[in-house]
């Protein structure tokens, strides 16, 4: 460190910091002798490719035991210093900073305690004196936030934030989601940056739990305005697909390692990924069971029994609501059982029933296990209900209840619908035979690459006489079919740069980015018409093939299957939705299933544009037909 540098810092540690000049401990002597130095690392403009700002770490002499900021703060807890030691850091970095002349922002860390402590020491009236006396513009500057522990006093750090904001500095939050920065201290503080802890970003293209958790953030970055900041990033694969989700800034040694001095640039390898225009494969995360499923179903507002209810009073109300298929027994707000209206008016239908049992209570008559399903239950439990041995559950229906207090009916119609429809709407999202992205995630992946202006080739694969077989040799062999295409699918594409989804049955859509694309696809064709053959029993094999009925009930002769993909070449420009080029794809796989060479390239576009009108003509001649 310079000696003008050493000499302004001590005299500050003598004129604000007296606990340092009365410590004994190896901080206190390095705090009063100058002996602590920043580095300066980058944080890149994940957009432009530039570096937009630098934070400043704090470092103690080199080949210490007190080089690293961990050691250093540990070692302040100990000596009873740490505020003292944070704002030295403050003032080493900004007094260092404006002796190097650097330009930019300059990110400087300090915990909630040491901003409120500085705030008071300096006044909060001359925070702006005090940064321009270093020779720093606030305007320029950014505090950091970072929770060594909990906020316990937010009135007084608010008027703290206040002061910082009056002065010209801006405020960010450090490591969010690590477990210290909470969503309350995002909400109260309002920073105006939200660095992303790099729990998140670490292997994000691999992780589709923590992509959905990043998209959360990114939500909750949008209500309060604030500017996101992803740290950790390292490789190449987690910065593309920072990029692609709009993350504005980014931080971590891909971009560029701490140094002594600022970067002018961030580091090659980082720059080529940021204007790489190939879009990242991001990781999929099949739509789970959603919760809350009764919430959407009408459940039945059905009058009740008590345990007590005589079964004359229980005819009465069966006779009253013809409508009423059975009837929940409630002790208080908790049902305890349920009458089926059938079987209860066949009992009430026999000789001398009324008289024996008509004034006796109704429990003798109904089902004390019923089936009860909370109202925010997910659709699991609806489907152990049809899949249990005990069917009366179809029959009777089921008690909904709101946090165990009875709220009405549910039928074994709006049971089977309702698992129906989740059902549906899950393999839209994953494919529930092969698990890859379905028609929703497919659509999302070809958008982003049409908006993001990346050429691409969109292949739809389909199985030649795939029906035949499936009718020779049942289901359970045609799903072990799909499944191979999945699996030579997969393997064959590059995960970082190909995205392969199911469309459905034995349809599937590849999106290369690859420039080999064409390769892939042939061994795709080929391995798939090897493998195939050992789901076919050896005279189909010697025959080359199976004897069954066509869709016309006619039977004739059947090659084995084989698979067809065809191919359309996307250039920027051309299309501006994804359902374009999922029509156009389809256009090409019927070219390719007319074709014995398994892969045809649709005519495409050329620079002017050429060959619209014909694939037009084709497109409409398909969805004709």
């Amino acid at each position: 460190m310079h000696n003008p540098l050493r000499s302004q810092l001590q005299a500050m540690v003598r004129r604000l910091l007296p606990q340092t000049r009365r410590g004994t401990g190896p901080l206190s002597q390095l705090m009063r002798t100058g002996g602590l130095h920043c580095v300066f690392q980058p944080l890149a403009d994940l957009r432009e490719g530039s570096i937009y700002a630098h934070e400043a770490l704090i470092r103690g002499p080199e080949g210490s035991p007190l080089h690293t900021p961990d050691a250093l703060l540990e070692q302040a807890r100990k000596e009873g210093n740490l505020r003292d030691f944070e704002l030295l850091c403050v003032f080493t970095a900004l007094t260092q900073w404006s002796q190097q002349q650097s330009s930019g922002r300059l990110f400087v860390n300090i915990s909630a305690d040491a901003l409120v402590h500085g705030v008071r020491l300096l006044g909060a009236r001359h925070l702006g004196e005090r940064a321009r006396s270093l020779g720093v513009n606030c305007r320029l500057l950014v505090l950091e936030i970072t929770e060594h522990e909990r906020v316990t006093d937010m009135p007084v750090l608010r008027e703290a934030i206040k002061a910082v904001h009056g002065s010209g500095a801006r405020m960010a939050l450090d490591d969010f989601g690590d477990g210290r920065s909470s969503l309350r201290l995002w909400s109260e503080v309002k920073p105006d940056f939200v660095k992303i802890d790099k729990y998140f970003i670490r292997d994000i293209s691999g992780h589709p739990e923590n992509l959905q958790m990043l998209q959360a953030i990114k939500g909750i970055a949008d209500v309060f305005g604030t500017t996101l900041i992803a740290e950790g990033i390292e490789t190449p694969d987690d910065l593309r697909a920072l990029r692609d989700l709009a993350i504005p800034y980014g931080q971590g040694w891909l971009l560029g390692r701490p140094a002594a001095q600022p970067r002018e640039a961030v580091l090659p390898e980082a720059l080529d990924v940021m204007q790489d225009r190939r879009v990242a494969v991001l990781p999929h995360l099949g739509q789970t069971a959603r919760p809350g499923i009764l919430r959407s179903l009408l459940v039945m507002q059905a009058p009740t029994a008590s345990p007590v209810t005589s079964n004359e009073a229980v005819a009465a109300m069966f006779r009253q609501s013809t409508e009423l298929h059975a009837l929940a027994v409630v002790d208080g707000t908790r049902p305890v059982a349920l009458i089926n209206r059938q079987q209860f008016m066949n009992h009430y239908a026999t000789p001398y029933f009324r008289e024996v049992h008509g004034r006796k209570p109704c429990m003798a008559f109904a089902n004390t296990a019923p089936r009860v399903v909370e109202l925010d239950c997910d659709v699991e439990q609806l489907v152990g209900i049809l899949t249990s041995q005990d069917q009366r559950y179809l029959n009777d229906g089921y008690i909904v209840t709101d946090n165990g207090r009875y709220l009405g009916l549910g039928t074994g119609e709006q049971l089977v619908r309702a698992v129906t429809e989740t059902r549906i709407e899950a393999a839209r999202h994953a494919n529930p035979l092969t698990f890859l992205p379905g028609n929703i995630p497919i659509s999302l992946h070809m958008q982003r690459l049409l908006d993001g202006g990346t050429e691409f080739v969109a292949c739809y694969a389909d199985l030649n006489h795939f029906k035949p077989f499936n009718d020779h040799y049942g289901y359970w062999r045609g799903d072990q079919m799909i499944r191979l295409v999945a699996r030579l699918a997969t393997a064959h594409c590059d995960a970082r740069r190909d995205f392969v989804g199911h469309v459905g049955g034995d349809d599937f859509m590849l999106v290369f980015q690859s420039s080999n694309w064409l390769q892939r696809c042939k061994h795709i064709v080929h391995d798939f018409a090897r493998e195939a053959l050992a789901l076919f029993d050896d005279s189909a094999r010697l025959a080359g093939g199976i004897h069954a009925e066509d869709r016309h009930g006619v039977r004739r002769f059947f090659p084995c299957t084989t698979l067809s993909i065809g191919a359309v070449r996307i250039t920027p420009g051309h299309f501006r939705h994804a359902e374009e080029v999922a029509n156009l794809a389809a256009v090409a796989k019927h070219e390719a299933k007319q074709d014995a060479t398994g892969v045809v390239m649709h005519g495409g576009w050329n620079e002017s544009g050429q060959g619209l009108v014909a694939a037009t003509g084709a497109l409409r001649d398909v969805l004709a037909a």
